[in-house]
């Protein structure tokens, strides 16, 4: 468990870096494009890429906030308790994202596919977007993975406490 636990943190840690480019990106580019506004001559094409790269920032910055506990938590009654049911409670929650992101990642990866086997491309520069979309499905699967591994920590944690 341990080597599939540094495994998933090598792709945290290389889709954190990739999103941190991305975010990056969106700004360089927006500058850029505002300021060839100014003069005359915009960027073609650049709302499409921005909003490409907030597609690939947001999927790659899912898995690490979950990570990090970055998220948003009501855990008001279960602090109450003892670590056991604590560590109960949270495999159980954990279990169920699980299965809710598989899902969504399965569902996202069908879409991605239905659209290119459509032939959809962007709008502006015609850009084929189901590359994106496989993206952030894969992306749903590393999140699952690191809500997979946190599981069987709270279940060590039941089991121990």
């Amino acid at each position: 468990m341990k080597g599939f636990a540094k495994l998933v943190d090598k792709f945290v840690s290389i889709f954190k870096i990739l999103g941190a480019v991305c975010l990056a990106g969106m700004m360089l580019l927006t500058c850029s494009d505002v300021i060839g506004r100014f003069f005359g001559h915009p960027i073609f094409g650049a709302e499409e890429i921005v909003g490409f790269m907030a597609a690939l920032a947001m999927g790659a910055a899912m898995p690490y906030a979950h990570a990090m506990h970055a998220h948003v938590g009501v855990d008001m009654l279960v602090k109450g308790m003892s670590p056991r049911k604590q560590a109960v409670i949270d495999s159980i929650t954990n279990s169920l994202a699980f299965i809710l992101f598989l899902l969504m990642g399965w569902q996202t990866w069908l879409y991605a596919g239905t659209l290119r086997k459509s032939g959809q491309v962007s709008m502006t520069l015609e850009l084929p977007n189901y590359y994106i979309i496989f993206f952030v499905s894969l992306c749903f699967f590393v999140f699952c993975a690191v809500i997979l591994v946190e599981v069987f920590q709270h279940l060590q944690k039941a089991v121990s406490a």
